[in-house]
C-alpha cells in the first residue's frame, strides 16, 4: 500500500521552508499521484492546536481494498445465515407462539444494526483517518461520548419500537393485555441496551486495531457490525422474552422494574454524550434519521408479512438478501463520507463533486465520481456472496426453497438490482447531505439500510411471484 503525504503550511514561520520549496513538494506529489490508478480515498490528519496540518492522501488500491472487505462481508454473511437459523429454532418457543407481537420487535430491533451500530462504525472511521483517536485523552472522550449516545437512542428507539407493536397487536383484536405489553416493553428495551452495547464496545475495538495496523477502518467495521448485529439482538431478544415470559406470573415487577430502570438511565447516556463536542450535535440532531429508518423498515415489515403469508421460502432469504445489500451500500457511504470529510466543511461541496449524475455515471465516469472503482467491485461481491450463503442455506436444509436454477437466475437479478440501486443512491444521498449541511456519517447509513430492507423484500417477493408465474410451483413459491 503506497501513501502520498501532502503538508500544507497553515503559517510561516523563518524555521519552515521557502514557499516555492513547499510548491514545489506538492508539484512532484502530484505527479506521483498520477502514476497509481486507484480508487482513492483522501484522508485528513489534523491536529487543530499545531500551527500546521498535515494532509495524508492514500491510494489505497482495489485488490488490498477487497481483500480488507470481502473476508468481514463473508463473516457478516455467515452471521445472517446464523441469525436465520436461529430464528428458524426460537420460532417455536412458547413466547413467540403464544405473544406473537414479539415477531413485531424482530425487524425493528434489527434495524437498529444499521441505525446506530454501522453509523456508529462509520462516524468513528472519520475520527480515526482524521487522526482524533490518536491522542489517548481524545480517544476516551470520543469513546465514551459515542458508546453514551447509542446507548441513549438505543433505549428510547426500543422504547418506540415496543409501542408499535402493543398498537400493531391491539389493532385487530381490539383489546390490551397489560401484561404483554410490559413483556414487549422490558424485552425491547433490555435487548436494545444489551446488544447495543456489546456491538459498540466491539466496533470500537475493530476501529483500535484497524488504526494500529494501518487496515482502513471504513473497509472492515461496517461489514463486521452486520455480521454480530442479527445474530446478537435476535439471541437477546429471545432469551429476555422467554425470561419474562416464565416470570410474567410469579415475578409480575421484574418486566415494569427494568422498563423505569432503562429509561431512568437515558439522562444519564444523554449527559455523557453532551460532554463530548463530537456526540453533542448527534445527541440533538440525529433522532431523525434513526426514526425515519425505523419506519420505512416497518413499510419493508409490512411487504414481508404479506409475502410470506403466500411464499414460504421468502423469509430465510429476506434476512440474507437484505443483509448483504445494506453491508455493502454502508461500506461505500463510509467511504464517500470519510473523503468529504477530509476535503473541507460540512456543508462546502468540493467543485469537483456532482449530485446529480446518472446510475451509469457513478459506476463508470472517474471524473464525476472518484469511488467508480469500489462500486464496481462491491457489485462483483455479490453473485458468489450469495451464491456461499445460499449454498449455506440449502446445505443446512433450512427453509422451504427448492435450489433449482431458474430459482438461483431470477434470485441473483433481484440481489444485482437491489445492490445497483442502493450504490447509486448512496452517491446522491451522500453527496446531497453534506451539500445541505447534514453530516452523512450520522445520517445516511440508516436511511440507506432501511431503504435496503425496503427495496431488498420488495423485489425478493416480486421475484417468488415472476417463479410462480413463469411455471418454478414447488413449495418454495406456494404449492
Amino acid at each position: 500500500m503506497s501513501f502520498v503525504i501532502k503538508r500544507r503550511l497553515l503559517r510561516e514561520s523563518p524555521a519552515r521552508k521557502s514557499t516555492n520549496m513547499v510548491e514545489k513538494e506538492q508539484e512532484n506529489d502530484e505527479e506521483e499521484c498520477k502514476d497509481h490508478v486507484t480508487d482513492t480515498c483522501s484522508l485528513l490528519n489534523a491536529d487543530e492546536t499545531e500551527s500546521h496540518r498535515i494532509q495524508v492522501i492514500k491510494h489505497e488500491p482495489l485488490w488490498i481494498t477487497a481483500i480488507q472487505m470481502f473476508i468481514p462481508f463473508l463473516l457478516a454473511g455467515f452471521g445472517m445465515v446464523a441469525a436465520s437459523l436461529l430464528l428458524d429454532k426460537v420460532q417455536h418457543w412458547p413466547v413467540y407462539r403464544n405473544i406473537s407481537e414479539v415477531y413485531i420487535l424482530v425487524p425493528a430491533l434489527l434495524g437498529l444494526k444499521g441505525n446506530l451500530e454501522m453509523t456508529l462504525a462509520s462516524r468513528l472511521s472519520t475520527h480515526a483517518h482524521l487522526g482524533h483517536l490518536d491522542s489517548h485523552k481524545q480517544k476516551l472522550s470520543l469513546i465514551t461520548g459515542n458508546l453514551a449516545l447509542i446507548l441513549c437512542q438505543a433505549i428510547i428507539v426500543g422504547f418506540l419500537a415496543s409501542l408499535a407493536a402493543v398498537v400493531f397487536g391491539w389493532i385487530p383484536r381490539g383489546e390490551l393485555n397489560v401484561k404483554h405489553a410490559l413483556l414487549l416493553c422490558a424485552s425491547s428495551i433490555v435487548t436494545a441496551f444489551g446488544a447495543s452495547f456489546v456491538l459498540g464496545v466491539v466496533m470500537i475495538g475493530v476501529i483500535i486495531f484497524s488504526r494500529r495496523f494501518n487496515i482502513n477502518p471504513d473497509n472492515v467495521a461496517t461489514p463486521i457490525a452486520a455480521s454480530l448485529g442479527d445474530l446478537t439482538t435476535l439471541a437477546v431478544l429471545s432469551y429476555f422474552a422467554s425470561l419474562f415470559y416464565r416470570t410474567m406470573d410469579s415475578h409480575p415487577w421484574l418486566a415494569p422494574f427494568l422498563i423505569v430502570l432503562g429509561i431512568g438511565f437515558v439522562p444519564l447516556w444523554a449527559y455523557v454524550a453532551s460532554r463530548n463536542k463530537y456526540t453533542r450535535e448527534v445527541l440533538f440532531t440525529g433522532w431523525s434519521p434513526v426514526i425515519s429508518a425505523m419506519v420505512i423498515s416497518s413499510a419493508g415489515g409490512l411487504i414481508l408479512d404479506f409475502t410470506v403469508s403466500q411464499y414460504k421460502g421468502v423469509a430465510v432469504f429476506q434476512l440474507v438478501i437484505n443483509g448483504v445489500g445494506g453491508n455493502l451500500v454502508a461500506v461505500q457511504a463510509s467511504r464517500i463520507s470519510t473523503e468529504l470529510h477530509s476535503m473541507g466543511e460540512v456543508g462546502n461541496l468540493p467543485e469537483n463533486m456532482q449530485i446529480c449524475i446518472s446510475p451509469c455515471d457513478a459506476f463508470c465516469d472517474n471524473q464525476k465520481t472518484s469511488h467508480t472503482g469500489t462500486a464496481k467491485m462491491l457489485m462483483l461481491m455479490v453473485v458468489p456472496g450469495h451464491l456461499i450463503f445460499s449454498y449455506m442455506i440449502s446445505y443446512l436444509q433450512a427453509g422451504h426453497t427448492s435450489y433449482t436454477f431458474t430459482f438461483i437466475v431470477v434470485y441473483l437479478s433481484a440481489a444485482l438490482i437491489q445492490v445497483f440501486l442502493l450504490l447509486y443512491i448512496a452517491q446522491v444521498l451522500t453527496l446531497g447531505m453534506w451539500k445541505a449541511g447534514v453530516d452523512p456519517d450520522n445520517s445516511a447509513i440508516p436511511y440507506l439500510t432501511a431503504l435496503g430492507d425496503l427495496i431488498g423484500t420488495m423485489l425478493l417477493g416480486i421475484a417468488f411471484q415472476l417463479l410462480y408465474f413463469i411455471g418454478d410451483r414447488d413449495s418454495d413459491v406456494g404449492d
